[in-house]
């Protein structure tokens, strides 16, 4: 079974993440998922989501299938922390500012940036997607000095030539974006022609 660790951070648009971990595991994959403080808010006021009954407890009852594995941003000892851990790569969607940040200069100081630092140690697939608008200069060196180590910048910028009619299509078509560049096969979207 193909592995992928799913980080969601505390930016607006916590719904891209959900519905890519709703994807890769009707697609059989297992998901390492690590959600930070700032994103389990978010889900609260986006997606009325109740954490009442613990947050591991809340993602499982939400997402779809066995395949889950859910991580506390705070636990840096966590098996995902280590290079000998393998996976198909990382995404960090969406990727806060803050986080963006924290991944270019190294700070890692949760699981969530130590495990994008190993990605880059290891030189394996990391995608972020940025959700912020506008973008300042800082947001665009950093961004900038990601993609020159080879990581995956996919903004939240939704194609609109597929015509969208509702807000599900218009995550389709970013969640779809992302899995090609998995080179995992969908058809979320309708492709330009």
């Amino acid at each position: 079974m193909k592995r992928m660790v799913l980080a969601i951070t505390g930016a607006s648009g916590v719904i891209y993440g959900i519905r890519l971990a709703e994807e890769l595991l009707l697609k059989e994959f297992e998901v390492h998922l690590i959600a930070s403080d700032a994103a389990c808010i978010v889900l609260e006021q986006e997606l009325d989501w109740d954490f009442s009954s613990g947050r591991a407890q809340t993602f499982y009852q939400h997402l779809p299938g066995n395949n889950l594995v859910y991580y506390d941003n705070d636990d840096i000892a966590a098996v995902l922390a280590s290079g000998s851990f393998q996976s198909e790569g990382m995404i960090v969607i969406p990727c806060s500012m803050s986080t963006l940040s924290a991944i270019t200069y190294g700070s890692s100081n949760n699981l969530i940036t130590r495990v994008a630092d190993v990605m880059l140690k290891e030189k394996r697939q990391l995608i972020l997607i940025p959700r912020e608008t506008p973008l300042s200069t800082i947001h665009l060196r950093n961004m900038l000095l990601l993609s020159e180590m080879g990581v995956h910048i996919v903004p939240a910028m939704p194609g609109f030539y597929s015509k969208p009619t509702s807000i599900d299509e218009i995550v389709d078509f970013l969640v779809g974006k992302v899995l090609d560049l998995l080179n995992i096969p969908n058809d979320l979207y309708n492709r330009y022609v």
